[in-house]
């Protein structure tokens, strides 16, 4: 299979168990723009299973620092559990495993000795129903990553503020961030969820369905928020909709019966695809 992010590689910074383990930085100004940390993520034989059910078959992919991979394909494909298997969500279910490397920038995250609480901090998921913490207020919801990295209760403050302005959220709820975060809309709830992903300054977000509960405006804003976030993030979405994957996504992956079929630029798999499962998928003729 062609890899469409070899150049990106080049330009990837190479990190460690170290970097995986650092704090956040605190910016100079709430609203300043961030240096990029994104990484190349690459896949290397990556299988997955759910007991003897093999559910990701051998697939070598690459994520490409600062764009956004879009991952479509049937229900049941394979698609969310590999992306799962990023950030070693997928071992969570009973007697599920995967094999394989899976490498953010020179670091095997299945390596010996990586803590799982850093891989998580460092490779945030945003889910399809916004899961904001029932109990919490909104700046306590953003908080809650912050303070676990042990960030200074000074500094909490800004960091919020930083968090809410880069979901686009900040001039909806500076006036009630103690409210609790349930009490949004939907797709303001959705925000909240990417703003606490992003306080804690992740090197790649994962999203999963991130817009299959939300309204057409809310979709829209998150898809606007999702090209101004690439600006600093690696970004995978798994999407059923071939809409939003054209509109938001630099590179499509499409998998079908847990393999990888084809990943190339998404005009592309759009309009000239290599394979014909890939046309016959994204023209409607199975899926």
């Amino acid at each position: 299979m062609t890899d469409h992010a070899k150049d990106a590689r080049a330009q990837d910074a190479p990190t460690d168990a170290a970097a995986l383990a650092r704090l956040p930085r605190r910016p100079e100004e709430p609203a300043a723009p961030v240096q990029s940390t994104a990484h190349t993520v690459r896949l290397k034989a990556l299988n997955a299973f759910y007991g003897d059910t093999h559910a990701v078959k051998g697939v070598d992919l690459t994520y490409a620092a600062n764009q956004v991979t879009a991952m479509i394909g049937p229900s049941g494909c394979g698609k969310s559990t590999l992306v799962r298997c990023i950030n070693r969500m997928h071992e969570e279910v009973p007697g599920a495993r995967a094999e394989g490397e899976v490498l953010l920038g020179e670091t095997d995250l299945y390596g010996a000795g990586v803590d799982l609480t850093s891989v998580r901090r460092t490779i945030g998921m945003v889910f399809q129903k916004p899961n904001p913490f029932p109990t919490m207020s909104i700046f306590d919801n953003v908080a809650a990553g912050l303070r676990l990295s042990g960030t200074k209760r000074g500094d909490l403050k800004e960091r919020v503020e930083w968090a809410l302005r880069g979901a686009g959220l900040w001039e909806e709820v500076k006036d009630r961030l103690g409210s609790p975060g349930v009490g949004l809309s939907g797709g303001q709830q959705q925000r909240l969820c990417i703003a606490r992903t992003i306080a804690v300054e992740p090197d790649v977000i994962l999203m999963d369905e991130p817009c299959s509960a939300l309204d057409p405006i809310a979709t829209l804003r998150i898809e606007e928020l999702i090209h101004e976030l690439k600006q600093r993030f690696t970004i995978v979405i798994v999407t059923h909709n071939m809409q939003q994957a054209a509109r938001v996504a630099d590179t499509t992956a499409f998998m079908l019966a847990g393999e990888l079929v084809e990943h190339a630029p998404t005009e592309r798999i759009f309009t000239n695809p290599d394979d014909d499962r890939t046309e016959q998928y994204v023209t409607g003729k199975f899926g």
